[in-house]
């Protein structure tokens, strides 16, 4: 099955092409970004061998949908999404941090406090909680943008005193994730699910903060299914999740955790289609629609005359 694992277009204006770990972003100009999200799939900040049918996709859709259901509550970049895996939008001024919110002790926060350690960005988190216990409220753990490599944990007063960001553009940040994820809760508890936690990133835009990238995906975000929560917490057992977790887990379980000297385990046919479709369970989850596949046939054709398209319609 046709992936959409690499592009090397050259468009009219184009000033700079930038491969990040999952997407290819042109600069058009110098106001206008194209953001293709392909089928490549990272975890521990590391791209693994074999691309996933249908997930930039996926992303891509998933992430229109939540910026256009979140825009009253601060602007973002898109313009248009001129085919299922491309967006096109205004180009900003980044902010070097991400601005990771969680509402429950999952993830990295469950694995940092496993480890013994109370403090996490920062904040202290309570005694006596369990993995995937419901946070008394939610906080929020930024990390370092990191060019290269690994993102590293940071705290509030760090990011203020090395002027990584403005105390004053900082507090504005931290407004802006609290009410996107409280959006993103509600529109979550409506599908049957709970929005675990999950990350947004910023920038200026003529001087006004502007949500960029994506937003409630998963790879950006976990969810929990609601149904049953309560009585898997209770028994201690493992909550039923619908995220990018599963595929960092069999990493753990295959020895790799992106360290130096591990190797990358290899990934079968079988494996990547249970990948694919775990991500489009998820997709008809989070948004209520069937999936409809984009035609694979001659994609990186298609994907670059959409674009042109899109490009001519500004």
């Amino acid at each position: 099955m046709t992936t959409l694992d690499k592009t090397n277009f050259k468009f009219k204006d184009q000033t700079t092409y930038y491969k990040g770990k999952v997407r290819d972003v042109y600069t058009i100009g110098k106001n206008t970004l194209v953001m293709i999200a392909s089928d490549r799939i990272s975890a521990f900040d590391v791209v693994l061998p074999r691309g996933i049918p249908y997930k930039g996709q996926v992303l891509n859709q998933i992430a229109e949908q939540f910026l256009n259901a979140t825009k009253d509550i601060v602007p973002n970049w898109l313009l248009s999404c001129p085919h299922p895996n491309v967006s096109i939008g205004k180009m900003c001024q980044p902010f070097k941090v991400e601005m990771v919110v969680r509402g429950y002790l999952a993830g990295h926060a469950a694995r940092t406090y496993s480890s013994g350690l109370r403090s996490l960005c920062g904040v202290t988190l309570p005694e006596e909680l369990k993995e995937n216990d419901k946070l008394p409220e939610p906080i929020i753990t930024p990390t370092t943008k990191a060019s290269e490599g690994h993102d590293e944990d940071i705290s509030k007063e760090e990011i203020i005193r090395q002027q990584i960001v403005s105390k004053e553009h900082y507090e504005q940040l931290e407004k802006f994730t609290l009410a996107l994820y409280a959006r993103g809760q509600e529109i979550a508890n409506k599908m049957g699910l709970i929005l675990v936690d999950t990350k947004y990133e910023f920038g200026l835009y003529n001087g006004e903060i502007t949500l960029m990238d994506e937003i409630h995906t998963p790879d950006s975000s976990r969810y929990f299914y609601k149904e049953g929560y309560e009585e898997r917490q209770a028994k201690g057992e493992e909550q039923k999740q619908l995220s990018k977790e599963f595929v960092r887990r069999w990493l753990i379980e295959n020895g790799f955790q992106g360290k130096e000297g591990q190797s990358i385990p290899a990934m079968d046919d079988a494996w990547v289609t249970e990948i694919s479709d775990r991500y489009i369970e998820l997709y008809e989850k989070v948004t209520g629609k069937k999936f409809i596949k984009a035609n694979n046939l001659n994609l990186l054709e298609e994907v670059e005359t959409c674009i042109n398209k899109g490009l001519a319609a500004l």
